[in-house]
């Protein structure tokens, strides 16, 4: 029996990722003209300082000979160089599987199927995103934060960044048991993912600590949305799990510390540090508070906080 062919038509055509921060992230190529480059404004952009800003194309040719479309790889003349299969080229008709290197990243060229595609997209989910809350791996949460903070400094915007931690998290694991530990990190998570914008970021960091940050915020801002997190923690009832079962609850508190760009830092590996010393002033000043690495004064803090009624 003739083993069956994929359709032409079923296939599409698009950049995969093999290695750097987008790993495994299948880009379509969809468009006429993709740009590729370190540029904020590339179609498909490579965090890389080897990268130029404009550093190539792949342009969509339609070749009158096989009536069907070619996808042609054109180096801007960028300063590293475009290579294909390890040779640098200026021009040249990508063909399925071929791989891309721009700076220390390499992307492939793949016709892909709806099935291919799906199978792309979850292996970047389970290579970028924390198995047990569905957040944000560190590493995810850094690239994210990297691309927000050139964004919003590109464009005036302010930003937040939140570092939390559960208080008495090892009271948990040694009351209840390493399985309602995890489950509690898992609820904590479900806690601060209901609580962040769409478009805003969070991660778990690794045990019982987590990160966010919040797009177009102020410190003011910031603190009501961590206020918010840290109240809906506290509240809440978490299963304890015995015989594979939640038959009960507990209770826990979550300390939060803040960060802001641009009043804080310019830098994000600056701004996480800043809000995780603001955690551990939180931590310091009795728990399952929120503390600003900086001060505000009433009127920035008023500037945002809602009405009082009566």
């Amino acid at each position: 029996m003739q083993r069956p062919e994929r359709q032409l038509e079923d296939l599409r055509p698009a950049l995969v990722f093999l290695s750097g921060e987008l790993i495994a992230v299948p880009i379509p190529l969809e468009r006429e003209e993709v740009i590729l480059g370190r540029s904020l404004g590339a179609d498909v952009r490579i965090n890389d300082y080897k990268a130029s800003r404009r550093h190539a194309k792949v342009a969509k040719v339609f070749n009158p000979e096989t009536r069907v479309h070619d996808y042609v790889l054109t180096d801007f003349g960028s300063r590293n160089g475009t290579y294909l299969n390890g040779q640098r080229v200026t021009e040249v008709t990508l063909q399925n599987g071929d791989k891309i290197t721009i700076g220390e990243h390499i992307l492939r060229f793949d016709l892909l199927d709806e099935i291919d595609r799906e199978y792309q997209r979850q292996i970047h989910r389970l290579i970028s995103h924390d198995d047990l809350t569905g957040l944000l791996s560190s590493r995810s949460f850094f690239s994210e934060l990297r691309r927000e903070a050139a964004r919003a400094k590109s464009e005036g915007m302010p930003m937040c960044v939140l570092m939390m931690d559960i208080d008495h998290f090892k009271l948990v694991n040694d009351t209840y048991g390493h399985l309602t530990g995890s489950k509690t990190i898992e609820e904590v998570g479900e806690c601060i993912m209901n609580c962040v914008r769409s478009g805003d970021a969070a991660a778990r960091f690794g045990g019982e600590e987590f990160a966010a940050f919040l797009l177009d915020a102020e410190m003011s801002q910031a603190l009501i949305a961590a206020e918010r997190i840290r109240a809906i923690v506290e509240a809440r009832e978490f299963s304890v799990i015995r015989q594979g079962r939640a038959d009960s609850t507990h209770r826990i508190a979550i300390s939060i510390g803040i960060s802001s760009f641009p009043d804080d830092s310019h830098d994000p590996i600056e701004l996480v540090e800043m809000a995780d010393s603001a955690l551990y002033r939180a931590k310091r000043e009795g728990r399952n508070r929120v503390c600003a690495y900086r001060d505000l004064s009433p009127e920035e803090l008023n500037r945002h906080l809602p009405p009082r009624r009566g």
